[in-house]
């Protein structure tokens, strides 16, 4: 666990100019504090402990601003900036090197119990602020999704997609387009 502890510290460290030193990001950064959480809670939900993996993230929710369900799957290095208002959904699969911004849903559309009803978000992805991503889809590989997008289907690996609903744009120099 402190591996853990170390790595993502040092994760949130290289991410955020903000941050001062590796002492200042272990107490002050509620990233750090739900990624451990759910790490915690995600092991009591796969021995079956549901009740005991909800109150876990229950409680990281009241003390960081972040929702991530005990059922979703994070890969390493997460980095959740800000964090006040994420949702993670239950069924989400999240990569590794994903860089969410504050307000964020990973967030499902109905369906079965039993399905997959959330996002996948692959590796090196940067969701930015307020962005709602519904549903069973998939985030390619280094994809961006833009600040207060609505994503509703597939974004395929290294594609920028911004609107409501959110579509493709292309990059033209310092400019994009839809």
């Amino acid at each position: 666990m402190f591996r853990l502890i170390k790595r993502e510290a040092r994760n949130i460290l290289e991410k955020d100019p903000a941050a001062q030193g590796l002492v200042e990001v272990l107490f002050c950064y509620p990233s750090l504090r739900a990624v451990i959480y759910h790490r915690v809670a995600h092991k009591q939900y796969k021995k079956g402990r549901i009740l005991l993996a909800r109150l876990i993230s229950q409680r990281a929710r009241k003390v960081t601003g972040i929702e991530i369900h005990p059922g979703a799957i994070l890969g390493e290095n997460l980095f959740i900036d800000h964090g006040m208002g994420v949702v993670i959904g239950e069924t989400a699969e999240v990569g590794n090197n994903v860089t969410i911004f504050h307000g964020v849903t990973l967030g499902g559309i109905g369906g079965n119990p039993d399905e997959k009803r959330h996002p996948t978000v692959e590796d090196n992805v940067i969701i930015g602020t307020g962005a709602k991503v519904l549903g069973p889809i998939t985030i390619g590989k280094g994809a961006k999704i833009g600040a207060n997008a609505v994503v509703l289907k597939d974004v395929r690996p290294h594609t920028t997609v911004v609107g409501i609903p959110a579509k493709e744009v292309e990059n033209k120099g310092n400019s994009y387009s839809v």
